[in-house]
C-alpha cells in the first residue's frame, strides 16, 4: 500500500528578455510558437500536444524521452491577461504515477525595450516523491530555451 504525503515547495525565477512583452506573451499563446521551446529534451517522441490557451483552457504536453521516461503535463489556465499575466494548474505524470499538483503564475514586465518575466510555481509533490529542486532547474531550462527562441 501507497503512504500517502504530499511535500510542498516554492520556487522564483525571473528572466530578461530582449523583447517587447507582446512578443514573450505570445511565446506562450499558440501551440505552434510554444513547440519551439516547450518539450522534452532532443529525440523525445511527442505522444500529444494541445493547446486551448484561454481562461479557463487546458494544454498537455505528453511523450517519451530518449531515456524511456513517459512524461504527461497536464493544466489548466485559470487567468489569461494578453501581454501582463499567465496563471495556470497542472498535474505532472511520470511512466502512469501522478508525481505533483502544481500552481504556476508568470508575469510579464516592461522593461525598458525588454520584458522581465517572473514565474513563480508552487508545488505539491505527492506520496514519497523527493523533487530535490529538479523542477525548478526543469523550469529554469526550458526559460533558457525560450531565450533562445526570443533572441
Amino acid at each position: 500500500m501507497t503512504e500517502r504525503n504530499v511535500v510542498h515547495a516554492t520556487f522564483r525565477l525571473e528572466r530578461t528578455y530582449p523583447v517587447p512583452p507582446s512578443r514573450a506573451f505570445a511565446a506562450w499563446a499558440t501551440a505552434e510558437a510554444k513547440a519551439q521551446w516547450f518539450d522534452g529534451p532532443e529525440g523525445t517522441e511527442i505522444y500529444q500536444r494541445s493547446l486551448d490557451f484561454r481562461s479557463g483552457g487546458s494544454e498537455r504536453l505528453w511523450g517519451k524521452h530518449p531515456s524511456g521516461k513517459v512524461s504527461d503535463f497536464q493544466a489548466r489556465y485559470f487567468e489569461v491577461i494578453p501581454d501582463t499575466r499567465i496563471i495556470y494548474g497542472y498535474d505532472m505524470w511520470v511512466n502512469g504515477t501522478k508525481l505533483s499538483v502544481s500552481l504556476a503564475t508568470i508575469e510579464f514586465h516592461a522593461e525598458g525595450e525588454g520584458t522581465r518575466l517572473v514565474m513563480t510555481e508552487q508545488g505539491a509533490f505527492l506520496d514519497g516523491y523527493d523533487d530535490a529542486g529538479s523542477r525548478e532547474e526543469g523550469t529554469a531550462w526550458l526559460l533558457g530555451k525560450l531565450a533562445a527562441v526570443l533572441g
